[in-house]
């Protein structure tokens, strides 16, 4: 058996020492990349519950006002339709939903009547990392969120429940699930349907 020589170890350790770095390096860059995620993660998940709560807003205030207006029934599909008089600007639920998840609102815009669309970044930077410019990297993210009316009805025929000793009729909400509303005007308003059984608020596809 030849003996060995001293030599072959020592060209071994340069090589052991280039694996061990190349695969601290690879460590590294993957806790790099681990940490991104983790902040677009974090940035969807805030534009995700702005834009469902300036729209929860929205649909609450809707809801308002066909309360008030419930005994005037040709006011109805107006305030499905997401128009109303008195709505006021919803995105402030944005902007606190926003912070209670560590970002700050860019943009909030109503696009049309029943839908939402806010964009956020994150207040924590990536952190330092081996990729440069991490330690000042801000993640973006865009959310829409939309409100859909859940219900529909059928005005009553011209005269129909008016007569001298009749009492005046409201529709009958059909709402989704089968489930109708038989309204009573005198009904005290906690019996009434909620802003969830009149309007669906749901992220966009």
């Amino acid at each position: 058996m030849p003996p060995r020589h001293s030599g072959d170890a020592g060209q071994a350790f340069p090589i052991y020492i280039t694996v061990v770095g190349g695969l601290l390096f690879l460590a590294f860059a993957y806790l790099a990349v681990g940490q991104a995620a983790a902040n677009r993660n974090g940035a969807q998940t805030a534009a995700d519950a702005a834009a469902l709560a300036a729209a929860q807003e929205r649909r609450d205030q809707l809801s308002g006002a066909w309360v008030e207006n419930l005994l005037d029934p040709e006011k109805w599909q107006d305030i499905f339709d997401g128009t109303a008089e008195g709505l006021t600007p919803s995105c402030w639920r944005a902007e606190q939903l926003a912070a209670s998840n560590d970002a700050t609102v860019l943009s909030c815009t109503a696009d049309g009547l029943l839908s939402y669309t806010v964009e956020v970044e994150t207040n924590k930077t990536v952190g330092d990392s081996i990729v440069p410019g991490t330690e000042t990297k801000k993640s973006q993210a865009t959310a829409t969120a939309v409100i859909e009316p859940r219900c529909g009805f059928e005005l009553p025929t011209a005269g129909e429940g008016e007569g001298p000793d009749e009492k005046a009729e409201l529709p009958t909400l059909n709402c989704k699930g089968g489930v109708d509303w038989e309204l009573d005007p005198e009904a005290p308003e906690d019996l009434l349907p909620k802003p969830a059984d009149l309007f669906d608020v749901h992220l966009a596809d």
